[in-house]
């Protein structure tokens, strides 16, 4: 049920992020953001997530709604970048848990708050103020050429960016709850204050790891076991969790995208 929440949460984004483009009902774009998971799980950082989108957008708009798509996905790093920052300040400074942090070199925390802490405010400032992005590339000459495909992006009001930065930190919240009703499902007796602030560090470290698709299932199972593993001996719960939450919220997606965009494959060529 939480995989059907999360996934049409995603597509209303993307109706809000088309709007200046093109309207596309509910039911299409519900099937645009599963092509493009099902893309995205050939590409380094996902990002075939954007060819399998378009799939489903007018030809002629198709260059255009790049930028608009990578309009939502700021929006969701910058929620996922500031919520484990939140839970890596909350885990150093307020539980006090340093030996969470004993799988990593003691100098490297520091290092990746500072890099969250940074990476969370220039994304929020090109997020919000996408507008000086566009007056930025059309005077550079080099880049001058782009600016008629992200020019859209100066159509966004205050008010809309904000309703799509809601809908994300809404989709975050669900990604939490799975993990945590998963957890539980698994017998992996953690406290859910703690656990949840442990997901979110979890979260963020996935966020700046590199990852191809697949490959992401060994690196998502190995870091969740090393930050839980300190609060339980369940380390099989925990990696059967982790595979539930990569099975439900991307492998099946993708699986279900796949026979999207071979319908779109047979209708073009009748």
């Amino acid at each position: 049920m939480l995989v059907l929440v999360n996934w049409s949460i995603e597509a209303r984004k993307w109706q809000i992020q088309l709007k200046p483009l093109e309207r596309m009902n509910f039911l299409t774009a519900f099937k645009s953001v599963l092509a493009g998971c099902s893309i995205t799980m050939l590409t380094p950082y996902r990002v075939g997530e954007y060819g399998g989108r378009i799939l489903f957008v007018n030809e002629d708009h198709r260059l255009d709604a790049i930028p608009l798509n990578i309009l939502g996905s700021v929006s969701q790093l910058f929620v996922t970048i500031i919520m484990g920052t939140g839970g890596l300040l909350y885990l150093k400074f307020v539980q006090h848990d340093e030996h969470i942090f004993s799988f990593l070199p003691s100098y490297s925390v520091n290092i990746l708050l500072g890099l969250s802490i940074t990476v969370a405010f220039i994304l929020l400032l090109v997020y919000l103020r996408v507008s000086l992005l566009v007056k930025l590339f059309s005077r550079i000459p080099s880049l001058s050429k782009f600016v008629t495909h992200i020019i859209l992006l100066n159509t966004f009001s205050r008010k809309q960016l904000l309703r799509i930065l809601f809908l994300s930190f809404v989709r975050y919240a669900v990604f939490i709850l799975q993990y945590i009703l998963l957890l539980q499902s698994m017998q992996v007796q953690i406290n859910i204050f703690t656990c949840y602030w442990l997901i979110t560090v979890f979260y963020l470290l996935m966020a700046f790891a590199p990852t191809i698709g697949f490959t992401e299932l060994p690196l998502r199972a190995s870091a969740s076991v090393a930050l839980l593993q300190l609060y339980t001996t369940n380390t099989i719960g925990i990696q059967a969790a982790s595979l539930g939450i990569f099975f439900i919220n991307l492998v099946v997606p993708a699986i279900v995208g796949s026979i999207f965009i071979l319908g779109i494959k047979i209708l073009k060529e009748k």
